[in-house]
Parts: C-alpha cells; structure tokens; sequence
C-alpha cells in the first residue's frame, strides 16, 4: 500500500527524516556534467579527439593531435577523464584538451 512517496529515508547531514524523491532529486542535481574543450556533454563510453600534442609523463611519448581515444571513463572531478591508449593504460586526461568525435 506505501508508495515511493509516502517512503522516508533517514538524512545524516540534516538529522532528519525526509521523503525518499527529495533525495533522489537532490542526488541528481549533485551530479557534476562533464563537458569537453568545445562545451560537449560528455558520458561513458564516448570517443574522443585530442585538440593538442601532448606529452605523457612516465612513458616518455607524446600523444599527437587528432589521436582518437575511445571507451572513456568519467571520474568524480569534471576536468578529468580515465582512458585507455593502445600503448598507454591507466591514462588520465584533462577534459580542455579533447573534443567529442
């Protein structure tokens, strides 16, 4: 007979029961949009280009402009994204300097 309204949850940071939308809504509004150098909203999964040379600390290459990189990964800060190269794993790039392909 409860519906998702009528459902409460608990809330630490406030010390008070509140309605279990209110929660869910507050958690999606928390969630930071990752956008590339050109202002795109960027997700999981997408296919990048790289917008400049850049040099790879550790391995001692430079990624060219106009690589592609695909599968990306979004990481709690907006300004990076965790990649996978074919020579380099674990690759972690700033989002000013991809486009979206």
């Amino acid at each position: 007979m409860s519906d998702q309204d009528d459902d409460y949850v608990y809330d630490e940071t406030t010390g008070e029961w509140r309605p279990a939308s209110e929660i869910a809504a507050a958690a999606e509004a928390d969630v930071a949009v990752v956008r590339d150098s050109a202002g795109t909203v960027l997700a999981d999964g997408d296919s990048v280009t790289l917008i400049k040379d850049l040099k790879v600390k550790g391995a001692g290459q430079t990624l060219k402009q106009g690589t592609v990189i695909r599968s990306i990964r979004l990481t709690p800060n907006p300004e990076e994204i965790d990649c996978r190269h074919d020579a380099i794993k674990g690759l972690v790039l700033r989002t000013e300097f991809v486009r979206k392909r």
